[in-house]
């Protein structure tokens, strides 16, 4: 399964799991940031830094949000500033995630409570910033043209 990234100056592009983790400066252990649970993760900022490397159109400074969205539909978006502990986790136990497959966003210290959202299927980058300074999430209602015309 591949993941769809989203970003309003560099483009997009389809992931696997392994290319991202690959392409992460670092790996840790979840649980150096969400006590109690374990599992290798990828740091947001880290990963999200090494892609913007790869791209020919690059971003001059960092995003204002970033929105992930599950299978189900479900989505939060998340200021920026509050992704500076943010981790994707992508396996446990040697193995890929049983549950929450492909990967899982965890925002430790974020101002929602719902900022742990499994089964990440895309993520999207905004550099505009209309919406509230706080995390928003919800299960998702419309669908936009551009993601028609990606789902093709």
């Amino acid at each position: 399964m591949k993941i769809r990234v989203y970003d309003e100056v560099s483009g997009h592009a389809e992931l696997t799991v392994q290319e991202m983790a690959a392409l992460a400066p670092r790996l840790v252990s979840l649980e150096e940031r969400v006590p109690g649970i374990q599992g290798q993760a990828f740091e947001l900022k880290a990963w999200y830094a090494a892609w913007q490397n790869q791209q020919q159109h690059r971003a001059e400074g960092e995003p204002a949000r970033m929105t992930v969205e599950a299978v189900d539909e479900f989505q939060a978006s998340i200021p920026w500033k509050e992704l500076g502990e943010a981790v994707f986790l992508f396996e446990q136990n040697g193995e890929p995630l049983g549950k929450g497959f492909p990967i899982r966003l965890y925002v430790p210290n974020g101002s929602s409570e719902c900022l742990n959202v499994k089964s990440v299927v895309q993520i999207r980058f905004q550099y505009t910033d209309d919406s509230s300074q706080e995390a928003t999430y919800g299960f998702k209602n419309q669908v936009t043209l551009e993601e028609l015309k990606f789902r093709k």
